[in-house]
């Protein structure tokens, strides 16, 4: 219902997705560039991108310390869903955990 509603472009709906990390050889890992706001690695660091759009970072978080972490935004996402969607991704990976 929500993805008729996009393709028909008759409502204003943000598809966010997942930035696809890529593959480093040199680490043996994907890894996502982060323009040095995120310094460790962790499976709760993400970018999110618009589907519109996949070099244009709306949301990213992730570790910068221990118990610290960084979260980014920019329009047309808002601070409460910025940080909804980051605590979300605090709560728990259970896969990973």
């Amino acid at each position: 219902m929500i993805f008729d509603a996009h393709k028909s472009k008759s409502h204003n709906i943000l598809l966010l997705q997942n930035k696809e990390p890529v593959w480093n050889e040199e680490t043996r890992s994907y890894v996502l560039n982060f323009n040095g706001r995120v310094t460790r690695p962790s499976v709760k660091n993400f970018q999110l991108i618009s589907d519109h759009d996949p070099d244009y970072v709306l949301i990213q978080f992730g570790r910068t310390g221990e118990d610290s972490f960084s979260l980014d935004f920019q329009k047309p996402a808002t601070l409460e869903l910025a940080f909804a969607i980051a605590l979300s991704s605090i709560d728990s990976k259970m896969a990973c955990e």
